[in-house]
């Protein structure tokens, strides 16, 4: 099966899969992440809802859970809000066709009418063909003032995790996991080195890990501490 056709220009990124993902004390939420995935009619756990601040990794999840969808050959659609609110309600129609559906962002249309009598319609139409949603949002649902009651009572059915922030040591972890994966050897000292002088956020600090792939990679040398310092001021 051709996997859906992401609307306006959405796509996934190739690195958001379960295995880039380190969950330090976010270990349960992505394992039902995961199970939600899986090819298994016996699961009935459809409808997961993820909040927490930026850069803990709720997007990565969504997109994830998308790749995931794909490879086993079914549809699956992610869509981030807060960048398509512009385009209207519409966008949700004839998603109950995908097996998953992955909304990010969801905060961004809580208190439009619009979206809110849309969402509650792609919630009873997913329930009714059996299919799966995934959502996103900063804050917990009993904390985004939706407007339609109908809606809120929806999301109170869903399995609510909040994702936290990696403490340091998991952070080191994530970024040698991260780095490994580009096929980079990320010392110990390194890796605290660039937590220590870097961003504080884990989108911050990937970012930050590609410019030091290519640049390890235009440059024919390793991550220390010295080409760190060379190549970023530090």
């Amino acid at each position: 099966m051709k996997p859906i056709q992401l609307p306006l220009g959405v796509r996934l990124r190739d690195d958001a899969t379960f295995k880039n993902f380190y969950p330090g004390s976010n270990a349960v939420a992505l394992g039902y992440v995961e199970r939600l995935c899986q090819a298994d009619a016996g699961w009935t756990e459809s409808l997961i809802y993820l909040w927490g601040g930026a850069g803990v990794g709720r997007s990565h999840l969504l997109q994830a859970a998308c790749l995931q969808l794909e490879q086993l050959d079914q549809q699956a659609v992610y869509l981030p809000l807060a960048g398509l609110v512009e385009h209207g309600p519409a966008l949700l129609e004839g998603l109950e066709h995908c097996a998953l559906v992955c909304l990010d962002d969801l905060d961004a249309v809580a208190g439009r009418a619009d979206w809110e009598e849309a969402l509650f319609h792609l919630f009873n139409r997913l329930r009714d063909a059996g299919q799966r949603l995934l959502l996103s949002a900063s804050a917990a649902p009993r904390e985004l003032q939706l407007q339609l009651a109908d809606l809120q009572s929806r999301l109170s059915q869903a399995l609510v995790f909040q994702l936290r922030e990696l403490a340091a040591d998991d952070k080191l972890h994530a970024l040698q996991l991260r780095a490994s994966r580009r096929g980079l050897q990320l010392p110990d000292e390194v890796a605290a080195f660039i937590l220590n002088r870097g961003s504080r956020s884990m989108n911050g600090l990937f970012e930050l890990l590609e410019q030091l792939d290519q640049a390890s990679l235009q440059a024919q040398r390793k991550l220390t501490i010295p080409f760190l310092k060379e190549t970023l001021g530090w």
